[in-house]
């Protein structure tokens, strides 16, 4: 069931991707931008699309947060991937954008989407104007220097820091990083709506947390072909990590814990939100 919907969804956000990439000039930057838009889970896009229709929202209407929170996840990507970040060679089983064109174009594509992910939210095809403005000014928090980007900014600091960070820190800084564009995402449905938000925020909350505390397993555990990016980094690095404080078992303890916690969450909405339970398991479960 899970499987099928977040499939479902992937397809749904790709073509919308490519509707909207197809009335761009083809030129390198818009070719580095589809390039950044291909391939992953979509979960952001499946979280703005389940939620939605939780809520009684159409994919008509959702397909455009969908898509719009997709492209600014890539945007981070693709800037997160440069040689003055992280410096990586491949993302999602192919190279990263500044090797396969160059970091110029790598920027502007980056730029680009960021860009397009504001477009996309504030479409008519939405809803009411105010209600894009709510969508796109708490996409802007949610991924600018009270977010995203201030968890990003925590994590490069902490490469340089004297002393590694306490599991207190890191928590702090992947609520940022990570979880502030899932939480953006699973909100997207009862906003559309305007209904209650506090069961997905406690839900996204756990959500998010629980995905990097997986990611950061995937890197002691997966492979460089299934994970479809370099594993191994951060032990290499010195890097402070749930698995460097909680070792490896209490790492998985402590994401099975947030897994429960997400499902927990959805007991207002009974069977309905099945779906989003198992997109909690999924998390927890994943090899890439």
């Amino acid at each position: 069931m899970f499987a099928d919907a977040l499939n479902k969804a992937a397809d749904r956000v790709a073509a919308h991707f490519d509707h909207i990439l197809a009335r761009m000039d083809d030129v390198p930057v818009v070719q580095a931008m589809a390039h950044a838009t291909r391939g992953g889970k979509r979960l952001r896009g499946f979280l703005v699309l389940e939620t939605a229709r939780l809520h009684g929202i159409g994919p008509e209407a959702a397909i455009w947060p969908a898509t719009a929170i997709e492209a600014l996840h890539a945007y981070s990507l693709v800037h997160d991937d440069l040689p003055c970040m992280d410096d990586d060679d491949l993302r999602r089983g192919a190279p990263t954008v500044h090797r396969k064109w160059d970091e110029a174009t790598a920027v502007l594509a980056g730029d680009a989407l960021q860009s397009l992910a504001f477009e996309l939210v504030t479409a008519p095809e939405v809803g009411s104007g105010d209600l894009c403005a709510k969508l796109a000014r708490t996409l802007a928090v949610a991924s600018g220097a009270q977010g995203m980007v201030l968890g990003q900014a925590l994590d490069i600091a902490a490469e340089t820091a004297t002393a590694p960070l306490s599991l207190e820190d890191i928590t702090a800084l992947q609520q940022g990083k990570t979880g502030a564009l899932i939480a953006w995402a699973a909100l997207a449905g009862p906003r559309m709506a305007g209904t209650d938000t506090a069961p997905l925020a406690a839900y996204a909350k756990a959500l998010g947390l629980a995905f990097q505390i997986a990611d950061d397993i995937l890197d002691v555990t997966g492979d460089t072909a299934t994970v479809g990016k370099a594993t191994g980094k951060d032990a290499s690095a010195g890097k402070a990590t749930f698995v460097s404080h909680l070792g490896l078992d209490g790492a998985k303890r402590r994401a099975d814990e947030l897994m429960q916690s997400a499902c927990d969450a959805l007991s207002v909405y009974g069977e309905d939100a099945d779906t989003l339970r198992d997109a909690a398991r999924f998390v927890v479960a994943r090899k890439n």
